[in-house]
């Protein structure tokens, strides 16, 4: 009988060293894929500045739209948390698809190759910017999932695991618009 209650005592040991190990390691992912969404978003903020400083000659009474953008990015670098990242973020896609929606009206704009160079880039950053987001996303709903199901959640309870919350940005405000810099032909 004896033996009997060792092995379940055992088992269980085993089970919470698993859980809490798994739970764990979720949690540090996440951590990492948070901060891979930072280098994006770095690289997005490095961008910002050369793009404004480009086009600023071309749109010159366009300034009030270049400043919005210059401080919806000053804002979104000093933010922290993911509601606070989502929603800074949300305010800088709008200006700069403002911007791109002005920069229409500037036919010497779209033969501009810094311009050219500078929105490709851009797509490209908001391409791994997406990309970083939708894998933090899915580790976020792993840990979370498994902090939630049964047995999990005892030992995260106990543990005093906390959810993470998804980075969201709305779908209409995540898109910058399609902006055709091409030299007509």
């Amino acid at each position: 009988m004896i033996y009997v209650i060792w092995f379940i005592v055992f088992i269980v040991g085993i089970f919470t060293i698993s859980t809490y190990n798994s739970l764990t390691a979720l949690r540090l992912r996440v951590q990492n894929a948070w901060q891979q969404i930072n280098v994006q978003l770095k690289r997005r903020y490095d961008l910002i500045p050369n793009l404004v400083e480009t086009v600023k000659g071309y749109m010159q009474f366009e300034q009030d739209t270049l400043q919005k953008v210059i401080d919806a990015r000053s804002k979104a670098m000093v933010t922290s948390g993911v509601a606070q990242t989502a929603e800074a973020q949300s305010a800088l896609n709008a200006s700069l698809g403002k911007v791109f929606a002005v920069m229409e009206n500037y036919p010497d704009l779209k033969s501009n190759k810094n311009v050219l160079d500078l929105q490709e880039e851009l797509a490209t950053t908001e391409n791994q910017i997406a990309f970083a987001r939708q894998y933090y996303n899915d580790l976020v709903t792993q840990y979370n999932t498994r902090q939630q199901v049964f047995p999990g959640n005892l030992i995260a309870g106990f543990f005093k695991f906390q959810p993470s919350e998804l980075f969201n940005i709305a779908e209409a405000e995540m898109v910058l618009p399609k902006v055709n810099l091409a030299l007509p032909r």
